[in-house]
């Protein structure tokens, strides 16, 4: 019932406020439309403080509201903000039926507003920053403040479960990287998107946690107080920021800015319609405590008041026009070799005054330089950070990282010592003909060509079968496949004689034998540079393979293990 309450009440300020405002707006009619770049591009506010329409995005154009001014134009609402933006042969329809649809150049539909259980009679830009659509009766049925997207004005509300995203930059208003979210547990908090929003994740809040199961709404008034509301009993939970002077010709708005931060504006117009912008609060002083203003492998520090994003050592930025997106490696890594044996692959780089996010996967008390040689020796680790007593052991990619004068803290960076090689250019060899005899001209040739082809390989393919034929007829009649004895491969078992008199009586299989009972089989490889343990693993593999009886031989499975190191006991 309180909530019931509390939104009555809302609604009925509403309808007055509608009601009120109703008598003095500009109505747009149904079958009404505007273009980008024809005259009248936007529907006004009757006092000429807001208007609705299309306003430029890069090179094209987006649908939104906006703060008029002579010299600026401040955006606070952005209709279906992600859509790309249109050209200017686009169109903003206030259709028959009560819809306000865009219109692409291809002629696609993007619904804007519409109502499937009232009758629409008209909308209206009001001077509140709202646009809305009323059914006959003169009510809302339809309004921009209901969607905020990263602002909100004087008498909007943000409710329980309601957010604010901000956009990806001061002039590209499509969502951006953070969020600002009402939560039904009473508090007010800042998350990175796509966080998940755990505890970890939040940088800001305003600890309001309400355990009596009461909603709790942001609410800017339209003197510019930035508060917290019980709906149960509309009372003030909390004050966030309340001015100490308030004007008619100031309008305030709250908006969760590009960089993270919450941040309260007021707009105060003067004589020749333009508006004057003072920050009036913000949620947090250092940039740098946004969690997430720089991205991963990359830290955070101050550069006067403004935040910079900078690589960690080892990193180079993804994107240099675009430092917030973070950094990635420009080192190759070294095979994991364990101990003293990978430390000769990596420099250890160090950097005081930082902190990170990251959850360590070890953590131990010891000392600065036993910090550094257990990263630097781990080949899970990438980087630690000692704390004065303690070792923190991570692994890239870091996040949240920031540097911190008061941290007091040491990281270690491992840096490789190999860069990674670049790709070689890719180097076209394409031809493009365009001549039609050219091109006939090329298919002849190939088409003669392969003809020719196939019939040589026709004919002396025929030719050399027939040869090859009769050498094999020749060689079955010589026997042994027609080689000599003495390169016959023999059956042997392990007591096989191996003392030879002369070395042309020797045949393979019994010179490899001798070979290695006496351990010495460099004397197969002489002149060769071969890994003697690889080589006595294959002889023996070899050897096991032509024993003369044949239950002594080994299975396929076991040859592949033996190969494969996994399988050592041979009765040799």
């Amino acid at each position: 019932m309180a909530s019931i309450s509390f939104i009555l009440l809302v609604l009925s300020i509403t309808f007055a406020v509608g009601r009120a405002q109703a008598k003095q707006t500009n109505p747009i009619t149904m079958g009404s439309s505007i273009f980008p770049t024809t005259h009248p591009t936007s529907w006004l506010s009757p006092a000429n403080l807001f208007a609705f329409g299309f306003y430029q995005q890069g090179s094209g154009f987006s649908v939104g509201i906006w703060l008029v001014g002579m010299d600026n134009k401040t955006v606070v609402w952005t209709a279906n903000r992600d859509d790309p933006p249109v050209t200017s042969k686009a169109k903003l329809e206030f259709t028959k039926d009560g819809k306000l649809l865009l219109i692409t150049e291809q002629g696609q539909k993007r619904l804007i507003a519409s109502s499937a259980t009232n009758s629409v009679s008209h909308a209206a830009m009001l001077d509140s920053g709202n646009f809305v659509l009323y059914n006959k009766d003169s009510k809302f049925i339809w309004q921009s403040f209901d969607y905020p997207t990263d602002t909100i004005l004087g008498n909007q509300t943000l409710f329980t479960g309601g957010q604010l995203l901000s956009s990806l930059s001061e002039n590209d208003h499509s969502t951006g990287r953070f969020h600002l979210v009402m939560q039904s547990d009473g508090n007010l908090v800042s998350y990175p998107a796509n966080s998940g929003d755990a505890v970890s994740d939040a940088y800001w809040s305003t600890d309001t946690y309400s355990g009596n199961g009461f909603n709790i709404h942001l609410y800017l008034n339209a003197s510019g107080s930035l508060i917290l509301v019980n709906e149960s009993n509309l009372e003030t939970v909390n004050t966030i920021y309340s001015p100490s002077t308030s004007s008619i010709n100031t309008i305030y708005r709250a908006t969760l800015d590009a960089d993270g931060i919450f941040r309260l504006y007021s707009h105060t117009y003067d004589e020749s319609r333009n508006y004057r912008v003072s920050p009036l609060w913000k949620a947090l002083e250092n940039p740098c405590d946004v969690k997430g203003f720089c991205g991963f492998n990359s830290f955070c520090t101050l550069d006067d008041v403004q935040g910079d994003c900078r690589c960690l050592p080892g990193h180079d930025f993804v994107d240099p026009n675009r430092r917030t997106l973070g950094c990635e490696r420009h080192f190759s890594e070294a095979g994991c070799r364990g101990g003293k044996e990978n430390a000769v692959s990596y420099n250890m780089s160090t950097m005081d005054n930082m902190v990170w996010g990251n959850t360590p996967y070890f953590f131990a008390k010891m000392s600065m330089e036993e910090c550094s040689s257990s990263c630097l020796e781990d080949c899970n680790c990438d980087a630690a950070l000692f704390d004065g007593n303690s070792c923190q052991k991570q692994k890239f990619p870091l996040r949240y990282v920031i540097r911190d004068i008061n941290a007091g803290s040491t990281a270690f960076l491992k840096v490789g010592l190999n860069p990674i090689k670049p790709l070689p250019p890719v180097v076209s060899n394409i031809v493009i003909i365009t001549s039609k005899i050219a091109k006939l001209q090329i298919v002849l040739l190939t088409s003669g060509f392969t003809i020719l082809s196939c019939l040589a390989l026709a004919t002396f393919g025929r030719f050399i079968l027939k040869i090859r034929v009769l050498n094999y007829k020749r060689m079955l009649r010589n026997g042994n496949l027609g080689l000599p004895e003495e390169l016959t491969l023999r059956l042997f078992t392990k007591n096989i004689d191996v003392n030879a008199s002369t070395a042309e009586e020797i045949v393979l299989s019994s010179w490899a034998y001798k070979c290695f009972a006496a351990r010495d089989l460099y004397k197969l490889v002489i002149g060769e540079e071969v890994d003697m343990m690889s080589l006595e693993k294959m002889v023996k593999v070899g050897l096991w393979c032509i024993q003369e009886e044949p239950a002594l031989r080994p299975t396929m499975k076991n040859v592949v293990l033996m190969l494969e190191g996994r399988l050592s006991s041979l009765n040799f």
